[in-house]
């Protein structure tokens, strides 16, 4: 889903294809933020890939430290209200590491459902929905399978945000020695 393969038809093998930086100071300007338009949506895409990864991965480790007595969450939620604030504590964005990428993304993901099935498909042997049902051990299992493709999606966004620096680089560029003018921004 998230990889790079050489040759390619989706548009992440577009993006990360050597060839898609070739000649790019021949390019025109439209060109130029074409594929840097490209590029900044695929990035959206593999950023809601991981949120959804990382909120599934938060659920299956704050079910772990309720078993083990740890934790926010030291009793199961019962009420609806008990619901809400329990995924207000396990989803908050403090828990992640790293900090921000220095990338913002813009615009809505287009592949929603995509990714969605993947996360779903790495969970699926856990128990669906009831964790409470799940042996520690097939947690434990769905809590590594969901990591390693986090990581994976992580290492392929770094370096599609990597395609997107080097465009804006080039944007810059051009606006610094006059190539370019702000008159000439469609």
């Amino acid at each position: 889903m998230t990889e790079f393969v050489a040759g390619g038809r989706r548009r992440i093998d577009r993006v990360l294809a050597p060839e898609y930086l070739d000649g790019l100071s021949g390019l025109g300007i439209e060109a130029v933020r074409a594929r840097r338009a490209e590029a900044q949506q695929e990035e959206v895409d593999l950023s809601y890939a991981r949120r959804l990864l990382q909120g599934r991965i938060d659920l299956l480790r704050a079910e772990q430290a309720r078993r083990q007595g740890t934790g926010p969450l030291v009793s199961q939620p019962h009420t609806d209200e008990e619901i809400v604030a329990a995924l207000k504590v396990i989803l908050c964005d403090e828990q992640h590491e790293g900090g921000p990428s220095g990338h913002r993304c813009h615009g809505e993901p287009s592949r929603v459902g995509e990714h969605r099935r993947e996360a779903e498909r790495a969970v699926a042997d856990v128990g669906g929905s009831d964790l409470t049902a799940s042996t520690d051990a097939a947690l434990a299992e769905a809590l590594d399978a969901l990591s390693a493709i986090e990581a994976r999606v992580s290492r392929s966004r770094r370096k599609v945000q990597a395609v997107i620096d080097t465009f804006t680089d080039e944007i810059a560029r051009r606006y610094r020695v006059g190539e370019v003018s702000l008159a000439d921004q469609a």
